[in-house]
């Protein structure tokens, strides 16, 4: 058995046994809710609004900084919080993973793609090498876990995705046009996949923010109709609830995507990220 899926199963069989309530049955019955990037501040807001009466697994690269979140998740009414390691950027792990959280859980009920990176513009223009990793999270990362969340949930017969595109990604700006590129591709993809799709009982929801003020884009000006993660987070709560399948955060941020798309380019390519 690989190491991390040992670790894994080693954490899920102590807390079976440390549960005096813990069945079988339990496993099979419980909705899961998965956050993959669960030390994300949205993912983090999704999962708050969402965890009452659910098993929350947060997956994260760095486990030690899951203490906080798990102590929320707990707090809103989670019936079990796990923790398991997850490195986006290993694609044979991280999908591997989908499969491993379902033979220890049972079916995924909802899974929410948070993580990604925004990256240095500035290195990424003269760093191939930083350029293509920047894409690989953002974009290939996002495309191999997006299918094996799909796939799975064909299988179970139901379920719902969250995915998250940006406006960057509506037109690529100079400013900031590796991560921008990124999240235009994901933006085709996920409109595609949500077409294959149709009349599964797969729910995929696009979520498209615009700025969103938070770690991220610490020390950067907020630009305008900018969002917070909790403000996208009840977007996306009241999305899924309501079986959308696209949103742009603030909602009024679709006109202004309008207004991108036909602004001339001499012009756009001054704008700031």
């Amino acid at each position: 058995m690989p190491p991390m899926r040992l670790l894994r199963f080693a954490a899920a069989w102590s807390r079976w046994v440390r549960s005096p309530t813990s069945t079988i049955g339990v496993m099979s019955t419980t909705s899961t809710l998965v956050i993959f990037g669960g030390a994300s501040e949205i993912g983090g807001e999704v999962a708050r609004r969402l965890a009452a009466g659910r098993r929350v697994v947060l997956a994260a690269r760095d486990v030690n900084k899951l203490t906080e979140p798990t102590a929320t998740m707990r707090t809103a009414g989670a019936v079990e919080v796990v923790q398991v390691p997850f490195d986006a950027a290993d694609i044979t792990a991280a999908t591997g993973l989908v499969d491993e959280l379902v033979a220890d859980y049972g079916a995924i009920d909802i899974a929410v793609v948070a993580f990604g990176v925004l990256g240095d513009q500035a290195r990424a223009e003269a760093d191939g090498a930083y350029a293509a990793d920047i894409v690989h999270v953002d974009y290939t990362a996002q495309v191999a876990l997006l299918t094996a969340l799909a796939s799975q949930m064909k299988r179970q017969g139901g379920g719902q995705i969250v995915a998250f595109s940006s406006i960057a990604g509506h037109r690529v700006r100079r400013a900031n046009y590796v991560y921008g590129s990124a999240k235009a591709g994901l933006d085709g993809f996920i409109q595609g996949l949500q077409d294959a799709l149709a009349g599964t009982g797969v729910q995929l929801l696009l979520a498209r923010p615009g700025f969103v003020i938070g770690r991220m884009t610490e020390g950067m000006k907020p630009a305008p109709l900018s969002s917070t993660p909790q403000q996208v987070a009840e977007a996306v709560v009241e999305a899924l609830a309501k079986g959308k399948t696209r949103i742009w955060v603030p909602g009024a941020l679709a006109l202004l995507a309008a207004a991108m798309s036909v602004t001339p380019r001499a012009i756009w390519r001054r704008m700031p990220r």
